[in-house]
């Protein structure tokens, strides 16, 4: 959303038409804004006495805030090589509060933390007790008709 517009241009518009320059609609075209601005910034004028814009008006609440965080870094230290889904569905059964995998994802990488995001990985080890992952990607052909064209 674009900010709103100043204060200034408000004073300039709300001055033009107490002086009587214009009607709504020929300030809106000479101040270049909407004839729903002049009318919002007239009424808000009328209602409040003044042209300050309104606060904004905030956004949405995280599922995941601050204080949910240890959790989420505790699941992660719990078993590394779980999936998003899967640390989902352990935060969802610990806190009662469900999140999707990106949400998951955001929070993860916030950590500092890297976890799996394909389930066709399988977690294997070396002898050296180093673990690693095989992925096997799923491949997918597609026939495609070919064309002919005769001359």
């Amino acid at each position: 959303m674009p900010a709103p517009l100043s204060v200034d241009l408000r004073e300039q518009i709300l001055t033009a038409y107490q002086a009587k320059a214009g009607s709504q609609r020929q300030l809106a075209e000479r101040f270049k804004v909407s004839l729903s601005f002049i009318r919002d910034l007239l009424r808000h004028y009328r209602e409040m006495g003044s042209v300050q814009p309104k606060p904004h008006g905030g956004g949405a609440v995280a599922k995941v805030g601050n204080a949910q965080l240890p959790i989420v870094e505790a699941l992660v230290q719990k078993q590394p090589n779980a999936l998003l889904s899967e640390l989902c569905d352990r935060f969802a059964a610990q806190t009662g509060v469900e999140v999707s995998v990106s949400t998951m994802q955001r929070v993860v990488s916030q950590l500092k933390f890297s976890v799996k995001k394909n389930a066709d990985c399988l977690p294997t080890s070396y002898a050296t007790g180093q673990s690693f992952a095989l992925c096997f990607p799923i491949l997918e052909f597609h026939s495609r008709p070919t064309q002919f064209s005769v001359h």
